[in-house]
């Protein structure tokens, strides 16, 4: 059987993507080796959200044509996107596939009998797909113990730092009787949850006709009950309503796990980015959760050193941060990106000073997620166990339904199952040690 890897950078539907490519090549005959092998066939689904995101995609594309010399070699994803004659000047690639084009990679390959080209080529130019059946052809059903599944793709927002929405283009969504029918795979697949993921995810529904809402999707999957457990991935302040909060604290299926964006939390900083919201409606959602859901997980994205901010406005997001009852910090560097409106503020901060900054952030969302775990300890949770052991200790892990990694000394039966497990101990800012009822 011909052979073939993929390696995926950047976000959790670049994940889905690659997990969905790699299972339509499954039943089109090609193996998926576990070894470090080399590979008949190679694919990079890229990243490009920041510079340094295109340029680790670049290295990810040379290195796998070293490793596999006569593999034939396909970049797709967002630096293919929007950085085609960049990639174009590498020598060994023999591929270059747009969005549009990237859930046809298996029948693609096949245009030139298996041949490399003596130069790459697209397919498809530079639209995006217009129907919605193009999000997803294949059901994502990859190696992960909780795939991804893409329900959406695309922004309209623009955010003045965010290259996303040249990369991805306008909002799309899938409609809700596909979104269940891959939920209905994925469980008849053996798994017992499923991660919703979007590029915006927020504004589920609303390019559909008749237009709908995320909150409309979630009540029809759980009037369907599909899948045992369905986790939200990242949801903006604004779209993050009372009614959604409460449909998750009714549910016994959604988990308890927010992930809100807050990027700054100074009022001018956020309009400086283009976000279109406030300080205090991010405050006021987070307590929101908490009043309903008290043991809830909440995390949130943080970009420090924004063009333009001061050391008073970085202080006002410490301050936020360190008096609201979050869970964790994704905690990121400001670089501009060439093509967002951001690239020509004045007044940068100094990369010394957006380490330094970023370093701060991270020691506040390390003791927030121990004070997190320590409210945690003595709890009995519900634990779905992962099918990889930790690399560290050898205990299997799992995750619990508002994010705690959980360490258990066990058999390799229990993987894959969701099991009843007490909180011991907390082990570092990562995990806590628990005991199988």
């Amino acid at each position: 059987m011909p052979t073939f890897k993929i390696t995926t950078l950047g976000c959790k539907v670049n994940q889905c993507e690659s997990d969905a490519i790699s299972s339509s090549l499954k039943k089109n005959g090609w193996a998926d080796p576990e070894t470090e092998e080399k590979s008949d066939l190679c694919i990079i689904n890229t990243c490009a959200v920041t510079g340094k995101a295109s340029m680790q995609s670049r290295q990810a594309i040379r290195k796998l044509i070293r490793e596999n010399p006569n593999a034939k070699i396909i970049v797709t994803g967002c630096a293919a996107q929007i950085e085609e004659k960049e990639i174009a000047k590498i020598k060994g690639v023999h591929h270059i596939i747009p969005h549009p084009d990237k859930q046809n990679i298996p029948d693609l390959i096949f245009l030139t009998d298996g041949k490399p080209e003596t130069s790459p080529s697209g397919y498809g130019g530079e639209s995006f797909p217009k129907k919605t059946s193009d999000l997803l052809t294949h059901t994502p059903a990859g190696k992960r113990t909780r795939p991804f599944l893409k329900v959406q793709d695309g922004c309209n927002s623009f955010c003045s730092y965010c290259v996303v929405p040249y990369s991805r283009g306008r909002s799309r969504s899938m409609p809700a009787d596909q979104v269940i029918s891959h939920l209905n795979h994925l469980a008849q697949a053996g798994y017992h949850e499923v991660v919703l993921t979007g590029i915006h995810l927020g504004v589920y529904g609303l390019d559909l006709n008749p237009a709908t809402t995320l909150f409309e999707l979630l009540r029809n999957i759980l009037k369907s009950s599909p899948i045992e457990r369905l986790r939200l991935s990242s949801i903006e302040p604004g779209e993050l309503s009372d009614d959604l909060i409460h449909l998750v604290s009714d549910s016994s299926v959604l988990c308890d796990h927010f992930h809100i964006p807050l990027q700054s939390g100074d009022d001018t900083i956020l309009t400086s980015m283009g976000r279109p919201y406030s300080a205090s409606l991010f405050e006021d959602r987070v307590y929101k959760i908490k009043k309903m859901l008290p043991d809830a997980g909440i995390g949130t994205d943080i970009l420090a050193g924004f063009s333009g901010e001061t050391e008073k406005q970085f202080l006002n997001t410490v301050e936020l941060i360190e008096k609201l009852p979050i869970s964790y910090l994704h905690v990121f560097p400001f670089s501009p990106r060439k093509g967002t409106a951001a690239y020509s503020f004045k007044n940068r901060v100094p990369d010394s000073e957006v380490r330094k900054r970023s370093m701060t952030l991270r020691a506040l969302g390390k003791k927030k997620r121990l004070s997190f775990f320590e409210k945690a300890v003595g709890q009995t949770r519900e634990i779905l166990i992962e099918t990889q052991r930790d690399a560290n200790t050898g205990l299997l892990k799992g995750l619990s339904t508002n994010y705690i990694q959980v360490l258990v000394d066990g058999p390799d039966d229990l993987k894959n199952s969701i099991r009843q497990i007490r909180l011991a101990r907390v082990v570092n800012d990562y995990s806590i040690y628990g005991a199988e009822l």
